[in-house]
Protein backbone atom coordinates (compact mmCIF):
# COMPACT_ATOMS: atom_id res chain seq x y z
CA UNK A 1 0.00 0.00 0.00
CA UNK A 2 1.32 3.54 -0.88
CA UNK A 3 0.76 6.86 -1.90
CA UNK A 4 0.80 7.41 -5.58
CA UNK A 5 2.59 10.91 -7.20
CA UNK A 6 0.26 12.17 -8.98
CA UNK A 7 1.06 16.21 -9.70
CA UNK A 8 4.10 17.82 -10.42
CA UNK A 9 4.21 21.98 -10.49
CA UNK A 10 5.10 25.33 -10.05
CA UNK A 11 4.00 28.23 -8.41
CA UNK A 12 3.69 30.89 -10.80
CA UNK A 13 3.48 34.34 -10.29
CA UNK A 14 0.53 35.05 -11.71
CA UNK A 15 -1.12 33.04 -9.49
CA UNK A 16 -0.25 34.86 -6.27
CA UNK A 17 -2.93 37.12 -4.73
CA UNK A 18 -2.83 39.98 -2.67
CA UNK A 19 -1.17 38.03 0.32
CA UNK A 20 2.12 37.18 -1.77
CA UNK A 21 1.43 33.50 -1.73
CA UNK A 22 -0.72 31.16 -4.53
CA UNK A 23 -4.70 31.75 -4.85
CA UNK A 24 -6.87 29.23 -3.53
CA UNK A 25 -8.36 28.51 -6.68
CA UNK A 26 -5.19 27.38 -7.89
CA UNK A 27 -4.56 24.77 -4.79
CA UNK A 28 -8.08 23.58 -6.33
CA UNK A 29 -7.09 23.08 -9.58
CA UNK A 30 -3.35 21.62 -8.77
CA UNK A 31 -5.58 18.81 -6.89
CA UNK A 32 -8.42 18.64 -9.80
CA UNK A 33 -5.63 17.49 -11.77
CA UNK A 34 -3.87 15.45 -9.20
CA UNK A 35 -7.21 13.59 -9.51
CA UNK A 36 -7.73 12.82 -12.94
CA UNK A 37 -4.03 11.29 -12.53
CA UNK A 38 -5.20 9.80 -9.73
CA UNK A 39 -8.31 7.90 -11.50
CA UNK A 40 -6.19 7.02 -14.58
CA UNK A 41 -3.29 5.18 -12.45
CA UNK A 42 -5.98 3.27 -9.96
CA UNK A 43 -8.88 2.63 -12.00
CA UNK A 44 -11.48 4.36 -9.77
CA UNK A 45 -14.32 5.70 -11.74
CA UNK A 46 -17.58 7.51 -10.97
CA UNK A 47 -19.20 4.34 -12.59
CA UNK A 48 -17.58 2.08 -9.51
CA UNK A 49 -18.44 4.48 -6.71
CA UNK A 50 -20.61 7.24 -8.15
CA UNK A 51 -20.36 11.37 -8.42
CA UNK A 52 -17.53 12.84 -5.67
CA UNK A 53 -20.12 14.61 -2.98
CA UNK A 54 -17.50 16.83 -1.80
CA UNK A 55 -13.69 18.02 -1.49
CA UNK A 56 -11.91 19.28 1.44
CA UNK A 57 -9.26 21.12 1.60
CA UNK A 58 -7.32 22.11 4.45
CA UNK A 59 -3.99 24.87 4.05
CA UNK A 60 -1.39 24.05 6.30
CA UNK A 61 1.60 25.87 4.65
CA UNK A 62 1.98 29.00 2.41
CA UNK A 63 3.51 28.22 -1.08
CA UNK A 64 4.66 31.29 -2.55
CA UNK A 65 6.59 32.65 -6.13
CA UNK A 66 8.98 29.88 -7.29
CA UNK A 67 7.73 26.81 -4.98
CA UNK A 68 8.06 23.34 -6.05
CA UNK A 69 4.58 21.78 -5.82
CA UNK A 70 4.21 17.39 -5.42
CA UNK A 71 0.89 15.76 -4.82
CA UNK A 72 0.63 12.11 -3.70
CA UNK A 73 -2.86 10.91 -3.63
CA UNK A 74 -4.35 7.27 -2.23
CA UNK A 75 -7.17 5.82 -0.84
CA UNK A 76 -8.45 5.73 2.61
CA UNK A 77 -11.38 3.34 3.32
CA UNK A 78 -10.93 4.80 7.47
CA UNK A 79 -11.62 8.39 6.69
CA UNK A 80 -14.24 10.24 6.79
CA UNK A 81 -16.96 8.91 3.84
CA UNK A 82 -17.51 5.62 2.71
CA UNK A 83 -14.28 5.51 0.13
CA UNK A 84 -12.12 8.56 1.05
CA UNK A 85 -9.62 9.76 -1.74
CA UNK A 86 -7.12 11.91 -0.04
CA UNK A 87 -4.67 14.20 -1.52
CA UNK A 88 -1.18 15.76 0.30
CA UNK A 89 0.19 18.72 -1.66
CA UNK A 90 3.87 19.03 -0.38
CA UNK A 91 6.49 21.96 -0.92
CA UNK A 92 8.77 19.61 -2.96
CA UNK A 93 12.11 21.68 -1.88
CA UNK A 94 11.17 21.97 2.18
CA UNK A 95 9.27 18.67 2.18
CA UNK A 96 6.63 20.47 4.44
CA UNK A 97 3.28 19.55 3.76
CA UNK A 98 1.19 22.72 2.03
CA UNK A 99 -2.13 21.46 1.67
CA UNK A 100 -4.78 18.73 1.73
CA UNK A 101 -8.11 17.72 0.19
CA UNK A 102 -10.15 14.68 0.92
CA UNK A 103 -12.64 13.78 -1.52
CA UNK A 104 -15.77 11.92 -0.25
CA UNK A 105 -17.47 9.19 -2.27
CA UNK A 106 -20.40 7.00 -0.77
CA UNK A 107 -20.84 4.22 -3.15
CA UNK A 108 -23.16 1.13 -2.42
CA UNK A 109 -22.66 -0.39 0.85
CA UNK A 110 -22.62 -4.09 -0.47
CA UNK A 111 -20.03 -3.00 -2.63
CA UNK A 112 -16.83 -1.78 0.07
CA UNK A 113 -15.40 -4.91 0.72
CA UNK A 114 -15.03 -5.59 -3.46
CA UNK A 115 -13.55 -2.34 -3.45
CA UNK A 116 -10.87 -2.66 -0.64
CA UNK A 117 -9.97 -5.62 -2.72
CA UNK A 118 -9.96 -3.77 -6.07
CA UNK A 119 -8.13 -0.68 -4.49
CA UNK A 120 -5.55 -2.99 -2.46
CA UNK A 121 -2.70 -1.11 -4.00
CA UNK A 122 -3.80 2.02 -3.61
CA UNK A 123 -4.72 2.76 -0.03
CA UNK A 124 -3.14 4.50 2.90
CA UNK A 125 -4.52 5.11 6.20
CA UNK A 126 -6.02 8.52 6.61
CA UNK A 127 -3.55 11.06 7.58
CA UNK A 128 -4.73 13.25 10.84
CA UNK A 129 -3.44 16.51 8.81
CA UNK A 130 -6.26 16.46 6.31
CA UNK A 131 -9.25 15.43 8.72
CA UNK A 132 -11.86 18.24 8.64
CA UNK A 133 -11.24 20.45 11.63
CA UNK A 134 -13.29 23.35 11.84
CA UNK A 135 -16.28 22.47 9.04
CA UNK A 136 -18.11 18.96 9.24
CA UNK A 137 -17.31 16.34 6.45
CA UNK A 138 -20.88 16.07 5.57
CA UNK A 139 -21.66 17.11 2.52
CA UNK A 140 -24.09 20.06 2.80
CA UNK A 141 -28.13 19.76 1.56
CA UNK A 142 -28.68 21.19 -1.63
CA UNK A 143 -31.88 22.46 -1.20
CA UNK A 144 -31.24 26.17 -0.60
CA UNK A 145 -33.05 28.84 -3.36
CA UNK A 146 -31.85 32.47 -4.30
CA UNK A 147 -34.56 33.98 -2.43
CA UNK A 148 -34.45 32.24 1.29
CA UNK A 149 -30.28 32.59 1.44
CA UNK A 150 -30.86 36.16 0.32
CA UNK A 151 -34.10 36.35 3.14
CA UNK A 152 -31.30 35.04 5.94
CA UNK A 153 -29.09 37.93 5.20
CA UNK A 154 -26.75 37.08 2.71
CA UNK A 155 -25.75 39.41 0.12
CA UNK A 156 -24.59 39.06 -3.36
CA UNK A 157 -21.56 39.47 -4.28
CA UNK A 158 -20.34 38.38 -7.20
CA UNK A 159 -22.34 37.94 -11.34
CA UNK A 160 -20.33 36.14 -13.83
CA UNK A 161 -20.18 33.92 -16.52
CA UNK A 162 -18.81 30.52 -17.49
CA UNK A 163 -16.51 30.39 -20.61
CA UNK A 164 -14.85 27.68 -22.75
CA UNK A 165 -11.71 27.91 -20.30
CA UNK A 166 -13.72 27.36 -17.09
CA UNK A 167 -14.78 23.86 -18.59
CA UNK A 168 -13.16 20.58 -17.82
CA UNK A 169 -12.57 17.57 -19.51
CA UNK A 170 -15.99 16.63 -18.91
CA UNK A 171 -17.68 19.51 -20.40
CA UNK A 172 -18.40 21.24 -17.06
CA UNK A 173 -17.60 23.99 -15.54
CA UNK A 174 -14.43 22.62 -12.65
CA UNK A 175 -13.36 23.63 -9.26
CA UNK A 176 -11.36 26.25 -10.24
CA UNK A 177 -14.00 28.24 -11.60
CA UNK A 178 -16.38 28.16 -8.34
CA UNK A 179 -13.27 29.03 -5.99
CA UNK A 180 -12.19 31.66 -9.16
CA UNK A 181 -15.96 33.25 -8.48
CA UNK A 182 -15.98 32.71 -4.33
CA UNK A 183 -12.60 34.22 -3.99
CA UNK A 184 -13.38 37.30 -6.59
CA UNK A 185 -16.54 38.24 -4.57
CA UNK A 186 -15.35 37.26 -0.36
CA UNK A 187 -13.85 40.71 0.01
CA UNK A 188 -17.27 42.52 -0.38
CA UNK A 189 -18.27 40.04 2.34
CA UNK A 190 -15.38 40.86 4.50
CA UNK A 191 -16.47 44.59 4.06
CA UNK A 192 -19.35 43.71 6.02
CA UNK A 193 -17.18 42.85 9.27
CA UNK A 194 -14.74 45.18 10.93
CA UNK A 195 -12.13 43.71 8.70
CA UNK A 196 -12.76 46.32 6.42
CA UNK A 197 -10.19 46.99 3.46
CA UNK A 198 -8.94 49.98 5.09
CA UNK A 199 -8.39 48.32 8.82
CA UNK A 200 -6.29 45.31 6.58
CA UNK A 201 -4.56 48.17 4.45
CA UNK A 202 -3.51 50.12 7.54
CA UNK A 203 -2.28 47.54 9.34
CA UNK A 204 -0.74 45.44 6.50
CA UNK A 205 -3.16 42.42 6.99
CA UNK A 206 -3.91 40.09 4.76
CA UNK A 207 -7.10 38.04 4.53
CA UNK A 208 -6.93 33.95 4.53
CA UNK A 209 -8.89 31.07 4.08
CA UNK A 210 -7.29 27.65 6.34
CA UNK A 211 -10.07 25.46 5.50
CA UNK A 212 -12.89 24.77 2.57
CA UNK A 213 -15.30 22.39 1.70
CA UNK A 214 -16.56 22.56 -1.71
CA UNK A 215 -20.02 20.48 -2.64
CA UNK A 216 -21.58 20.77 -6.23
CA UNK A 217 -25.11 20.31 -6.40
CA UNK A 218 -25.71 20.45 -10.18
CA UNK A 219 -23.29 21.09 -13.20
CA UNK A 220 -22.37 24.25 -15.21
CA UNK A 221 -20.95 24.66 -18.78
CA UNK A 222 -20.09 27.22 -21.17
CA UNK A 223 -22.52 30.35 -21.59
CA UNK A 224 -24.35 29.67 -17.98
CA UNK A 225 -24.87 33.31 -15.90
CA UNK A 226 -23.98 32.98 -12.20
CA UNK A 227 -24.37 34.90 -9.00
CA UNK A 228 -22.87 34.22 -5.75
CA UNK A 229 -24.44 35.02 -2.19
CA UNK A 230 -22.71 34.89 0.38
CA UNK A 231 -22.86 35.17 4.34
CA UNK A 232 -21.03 34.58 7.41
CA UNK A 233 -22.15 31.67 9.57
CA UNK A 234 -20.76 32.26 12.73
CA UNK A 235 -17.36 32.94 14.67
CA UNK A 236 -15.51 30.18 16.31
CA UNK A 237 -12.39 31.89 18.19
CA UNK A 238 -10.43 34.57 19.03
CA UNK A 239 -8.67 34.09 15.47
CA UNK A 240 -11.04 32.45 13.00
CA UNK A 241 -14.86 33.10 11.63
CA UNK A 242 -16.89 30.94 8.92
CA UNK A 243 -18.60 32.36 6.35
CA UNK A 244 -20.77 29.97 3.27
CA UNK A 245 -21.08 31.22 -0.74
CA UNK A 246 -23.67 29.54 -2.92
CA UNK A 247 -23.37 29.45 -6.97
CA UNK A 248 -26.23 30.16 -8.68
CA UNK A 249 -27.33 29.95 -12.48
CA UNK A 250 -28.60 33.05 -12.45
CA UNK A 251 -31.40 32.83 -15.20
CA UNK A 252 -33.19 29.40 -13.75
CA UNK A 253 -31.99 30.44 -10.23
CA UNK A 254 -30.49 26.92 -9.47
CA UNK A 255 -28.37 25.91 -7.58
CA UNK A 256 -24.42 25.02 -8.50
CA UNK A 257 -22.44 24.43 -5.47
CA UNK A 258 -21.98 25.62 -1.63
CA UNK A 259 -18.45 26.24 -0.41
CA UNK A 260 -18.33 26.49 3.29
CA UNK A 261 -15.25 28.38 4.48
CA UNK A 262 -12.99 29.40 7.64
CA UNK A 263 -11.09 32.24 7.79
CA UNK A 264 -8.57 34.32 9.27
CA UNK A 265 -6.90 37.55 9.71
CA UNK A 266 -2.96 37.63 8.78
CA UNK A 267 -0.57 39.67 9.56
CA UNK A 268 1.64 40.06 6.16
CA UNK A 269 4.85 40.84 7.85
CA UNK A 270 4.92 38.35 10.66
CA UNK A 271 3.39 35.57 8.26
CA UNK A 272 0.99 34.14 11.62
CA UNK A 273 -2.50 34.68 12.74
CA UNK A 274 -3.85 37.82 14.71
CA UNK A 275 -6.64 38.23 17.41
CA UNK A 276 -9.64 39.18 15.18
CA UNK A 277 -10.77 43.04 16.62
CA UNK A 278 -12.50 43.46 19.62
CA UNK A 279 -15.99 44.31 18.11
CA UNK A 280 -15.43 41.36 15.49
CA UNK A 281 -16.99 38.61 17.03
CA UNK A 282 -20.29 40.63 18.30
CA UNK A 283 -20.31 41.68 14.77
CA UNK A 284 -20.64 38.53 13.08
CA UNK A 285 -23.13 36.70 15.49
CA UNK A 286 -24.75 39.73 14.73
CA UNK A 287 -25.07 39.87 11.15
CA UNK A 288 -24.95 36.76 10.55
CA UNK A 289 -27.05 34.34 8.21
CA UNK A 290 -30.09 32.72 10.20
Amino acid sequence: MSTEETLFSFVNRWECDENDHLNVQFYFSRFEEADRQFQLISGLSEALVGARRVRHVRYHKELRTGDLVTVRSAIAFDGPHMLTVVHEMYNTTTGALAATAIDGYEPNAGSVKTLRSRFKDHQCPMIDEAAPRGISATPVGTRFTLDNILASGAKICFRGTVLPRHLGVDGRADDGFALSCFTDGVAHVWERTPMTHAFMSENTFGRVAVEMKLTWASPLKAGDTVVVASGLTCSSGNKTFSMRHHLFESRTKRLAAICDVVALVMDLNARTAVELPETAMKDISRISMQ
